[in-house]
């Protein structure tokens, strides 16, 4: 069986809240992405996944994330696990983009980014990912990918 590679700027890259987010396919039972938060981009609103393991690495620069009422900052070489049903987001409130790889399992929760996200190759995507439409859009339907958000 011949094995797959993926380029960081394919078509699977979707502005999402602000977040650039690279899907890619995997085999196994679990979501993979990369993404690339700028300076000063706030993250999701807090939110629960009833089902959804959730783990983030930080690749360069640093992020916080704000997981059941605690503060920390993740910074480049360090990860995070996030449990199912524990409250948290993040947000990039340095000066300096951050990169890092974003793991869902079971497999399910790309269709979020999929089904939310704009296009990279739009004109304006980052700008129309944040559009009170766009953000409305997500309150509205994000319990329908098991993410709960908790406003």
């Amino acid at each position: 069986m011949r094995q797959k590679s993926y380029n960081m700027e394919t078509n699977n890259s979707k502005w999402v809240l602000g977040h650039k987010v690279t899907s890619h396919d995997t085999t196994g039972d679990y979501d993979l992405m990369f993404a690339e938060t700028p300076p000063k981009v706030q993250g999701p609103p807090p939110h629960t996944h009833n089902s959804f393991k959730e783990s983030f690495l930080i690749v360069e620069g640093e992020m916080e994330f704000f997981i059941n009422g605690e503060i920390k900052t993740i910074k480049a070489g360090e990860s995070v696990d996030i449990p199912p049903k524990t409250l948290h987001t993040f947000s990039n409130k340095s000066d300096s983009p951050c990169k890092w790889v974003n793991i869902h399992s079971p497999k399910g929760f790309r269709k979020f980014f999929d089904q939310m996200g704009v296009p990279a190759d739009a004109k304006d995507a980052q700008q129309k990912s944040v559009a009170p439409d766009i953000i409305q859009k997500v309150m509205e339907k994000a319990v329908n990918f098991d993410m709960i958000i908790k406003a």
